[in-house]
């Protein structure tokens, strides 16, 4: 198998299989409302390119207009249903292709089926929002079968509707001192290792972006989620070769054999 992931930071992660480039969740801003991007330098213009982007759900943090305004033309962008009616913005992307997917729609892209999956977490685009969209997972599947969380607490059909899986793109930590309901953290995504009978594992989503003047506050749920899944898989998934990205290196499946 020959499938390439390489971590932009964040939950922005491009996966090449099959000769087709697939992007998750694209974030290329150094700041974002009361977030600043601490680590890693800003992904670089060729990470922009992409057959398809993925978008798992409707938080800023995860479908960033200004972000998607500077894919390239002609990109599918694929994003929950309702999106379109919840982000006006999207409407004015029109040099891409968007379309709405829900979990169990299936689209090929190239050699790649690229499958909606269900995800466990607040779909809405504000916390007090009234239009309520689904949350999101997305497995590629070429040469491999890569899973790509977005942003989900566990949930009792995960083995059922997204493994096994070959590689999964598990978040880890957050965007602040406290991860409220409907995340992984460390230990529940080594959890999540167990159902998704994976043999390789990249942690995504902590160590990239922190709220401005909040420096002191629990500084080490920036910095330790990575190590702590590390250590934490090593114990509950031991079969599984997890690989701690730092923000644009890549690894590649046949490593993890």
């Amino acid at each position: 198998m020959a499938v390439e992931v390489t971590w932009w930071g964040h939950a922005t992660c491009t996966v090449e299989d099959s000769d087709t480039r697939v992007l998750t969740d694209p974030l290329f801003a150094r700041r974002l409302a009361h977030l600043r991007r601490r680590r890693g330098a800003l992904p670089p213009p060729g990470a922009r390119r992409a057959d398809v982007a993925l978008v798992s759900h409707l938080h800023a943090d995860h479908l960033h207009v200004p972000s998607l305004a500077l894919l390239e033309e002609g990109t599918l962008l694929l994003v929950p249903h309702g999106a379109l009616r919840a982000v006006p913005g999207l409407r004015r992307l029109t040099h891409l292709r968007v379309r709405e997917v829900g979990p169990g729609d299936v689209l090929e892209v190239g050699d790649l089926a690229v499958r909606a999956v269900p995800a466990r977490h607040d779909g809405r685009r504000l916390p007090v929002g009234r239009r309520r969209c689904p949350a999101l997972g997305y497995v590629v599947e070429g040469e491999a079968r890569t899973y790509f969380a977005g942003d989900t607490g566990l949930f009792e059909t995960m083995a059922e509707k997204v493994g096994p899986v070959d590689v999964a793109l598990l978040p880890v930590g957050g965007w602040g001192p406290y991860l409220g309901e409907g995340h992984l953290d460390a230990g529940r995504a080594a959890e999540a290792l167990t159902l998704l009978e994976a043999a390789a594992a990249v942690p995504v989503h902590y160590g990239t972006y922190w709220p401005i003047g909040m420096d002191a506050v629990r500084p080490h749920e920036f910095h330790a989620p990575g190590d702590e899944f590390v250590r934490l898989a090593a114990d509950r998934a031991p079969r599984v070769a997890v690989h701690r990205l730092g923000h644009g290196e890549s690894m590649r499946l046949e490593d993890a054999r």
